[in-house]
């Protein structure tokens, strides 16, 4: 349902008449007067300020409130020729006649509805980042993200996706953080053959990228966990197969991420997306969701927050379907760094969303409901666990989401092998293989390890998170994923005498806008240019300490502290970690957690 577009008056600015400027205090002697303004003379009459005209506050593009004229060119675009449409011209057109054949708007706009972005040209450092336009940074290859909502992957849906990255993308493939599978190197002229593939096995690209409703997370352990609360898959299917790729929702203001889990882990990161719905038991009404709102990071960084309502799993689509027409159509959509639902969720504050979404979009009350307990298991789910049927599911790290599309096949057949089916990804960079006899468990686990996919990793190997980084990306400024991966090995020499300790999150992320979600890690590092010892300007990070999501180690989420000054230089990255590692060691007041003492620790603690 639309709401009526109705208008808001603005509250204009009070009037600075004569007499009322606030330069002038209010009890200032008579005849004085603040700066330097001359007065005067004894007697006469001050001359008469002409009144200022009240501020009318700009429009801030939302279209229930400000109509629907385009407030840049970007929306400009998505009005004239929706997203969506550019598929057609891919498969008619661009892939038939090459790169130099596609339009700007389609290329650094509508590709992303399909899941494509241009991938940076190599030799490109992260100095001319922000010095050249896109045309100068980009390559004539793309970054394609495949859609897997709730990181579910059958092993014939793996193999194709493994098949694709050998024939057409120089078997790249990382698993990232928000459940896809991204490739690179794919070239324009591939792209109707590798949606053939995809959809073939059911698979897509619709909507991976773009102002829309981007891929659900979902609990990897979906219907499998023994002590899971409520299956969300249905739910899941239900919403992509009646929202994802229609032209209703295909224009919004700026990207839209939603989590379901049904998980006592809370293994969706839900805080930081714009909708998340979190599984647990009403005293009342049995088993639904706690609904959030509102999370996002990157650099304006943002946690979700409760509304308070309680959803039945029955209302869980319709729910959604609120909240995203909601952000369509009230989201505001004239400065892009200002589009996302988490600023509209700011200005109107729980209450008011959840009045709006009841009354103008649900047209029924929702009932209040206590959160979610507290986790009391990690979400990463790796190692091997029982399933509820008796089988087992083995969770594997490989460094920080970097695999290929050989390691992906060899996955499926060693996963056939064993009687499985199924492969799940997690929001944490994880690969789980699921319904493992305890026959061949000892095998699976070796034969994943042989792979680079541990299950039973180091805690800095389990921990360590990072994002596409300069190698691809251009935004980014500083290299991730071999940087991490380097980390990883020097720090499990470094702090091997302490490998008993509880894993400590570290998220490396090659610029501000934090997919690696660096505010909520226990050590969280932005990429930047640092100077090192002899002032010589070279790639590095500023420091985060203390973020983290609900866990079992805390009961809410929270970002990180930032001391000034505090920054590392990429070199000397594994002997900072160990530093503040060991320090936390010597300081920590008995069960104390990281990020407990991070944020009551001396600045010279951290450094």
């Amino acid at each position: 349902m639309t709401p009526p577009h109705t208008t808001t008056e603005a509250t204009p600015v009070a009037d600075r008449s004569a007499g009322s400027s606030p330069a002038t205090p209010a009890d200032a002697p008579a005849g004085t007067a603040a700066g330097t303004t001359a007065q005067p003379p004894d007697g006469a009459a001050p001359p008469a300020r002409p009144a200022r005209p009240a501020r009318v506050a700009r429009p801030n593009g939302q279209w229930a409130v400000d109509g629907k004229e385009p407030l840049n060119g970007n929306e400009k675009w998505k009005q004239e020729d929706g997203g969506l449409s550019v598929r057609q011209r891919i498969e008619d057109v661009y892939s038939r006649e090459g790169f130099d054949s596609i339009s700007g708007d389609d290329l650094h706009g509508r590709f992303r509805w399909w899941g494509l972005y241009t991938q940076r040209k190599p030799g490109i450092d992260g100095g001319r980042t922000a010095q050249l336009e896109p045309h100068e940074l980009e390559d004539k290859y793309f970054m394609l993200r495949v859609r897997i909502d709730g990181g579910a992957v059958s092993t014939e849906q793996l193999r194709v996706i493994a098949d694709i990255s050998r024939d057409f993308g120089r078997d790249s493939a990382d698993i990232t953080d928000r459940q896809n599978i991204q490739l690179h190197w794919v070239e324009v002229e591939n792209v109707p053959e590798i949606w053939r593939r995809l959809e073939s096995v059911g698979l897509q690209t619709t909507e991976a990228c773009g102002d829309v409703p981007r891929v659900v997370l979902g609990s990897p352990v979906a219907g499998i966990a023994a002590d899971e609360l409520i299956d969300p898959a249905r739910v899941i299917k239900e919403i992509t197969d009646k929202y994802i790729g229609v032209p209703e929702l295909a224009n919004l203001p700026r990207k839209f991420k939603t989590a379901v889990t049904g998980h006592p882990s809370q293994d969706v990161v839900h805080e930081i997306n714009d909708v998340g719905f979190v599984a647990l038991e009403h005293p009342e009404l049995g088993v639904g969701f706690d609904l959030w709102v509102g999370g996002g990071l990157s650099a304006n960084p943002r946690l979700g927050e409760r509304l308070g309502a309680f959803v039945t799993e029955e209302q869980v689509a319709d729910v959604w379907h609120g909240v995203v027409q909601i952000f369509r159509d009230y989201g505001y959509r004239r400065l892009r760094n200002k589009a996302r639902l988490k600023f509209l969720l700011a200005d109107w504050g729980p209450a008011k969303f959840r009045e709006v979404l009841e009354t103008e979009y649900l047209g029924y009350a929702l009932p209040d409901g206590p959160p979610a307990p507290q986790p009391t298991q990690p979400g990463d789910h790796v190692g091997v666990h029982k399933q509820k049927d008796g089988l087992n599911y083995v969770g594997a790290a490989p460094y920080v989401g970097r695999v290929s599309g050989s390691i992906l096949a060899a996955v499926a057949d060693l996963a056939e092998s064993a009687g499985s089916r199924r492969v799940r990804f997690t929001p944490h960079q994880k690969l789980l293989v699921l319904d493992v006899p305890d026959e061949h468990l000892e095998r699976v686990v070796s034969g994943l390890k042989e792979q680079g996919l541990d299950a039973d990793p180091s805690p800095f190997r389990r921990s360590t998170i990072a994002c596409t980084g300069i190698e691809y990306c251009k935004l980014a400024i500083v290299e991730t994923k071999a940087s991490a991966s380097r980390a990883i090995d020097d720090l499990e020499k470094r702090l091997g005498d302490l490998s008993a300790m509880k894993p400590l999150s570290l998220h490396i992320n090659g610029c501000p806008n934090s997919c690696a979600r660096i505010q909520t890690a226990d050590i969280g590092l932005k990429g930047q240019l640092v100077l090192d010892d002899e002032g010589n300007q070279v790639p590095g990070f500023q420091v985060h300490l203390g973020g983290g999501l609900a866990s079992d180690d805390r009961a809410e989420a929270g970002m990180g502290r930032t001391v000034r000054g505090l920054k590392v230089t990429n070199d000397d990255l594994p002997e900072y970690v160990e530093r503040v590692v060991r320090q936390f060691e010597k300081e920590k007041d008995g069960t104390e957690t990281f990020a407990q003492w991070a944020h009551r620790a001396d600045e010279e603690s951290l450094r």
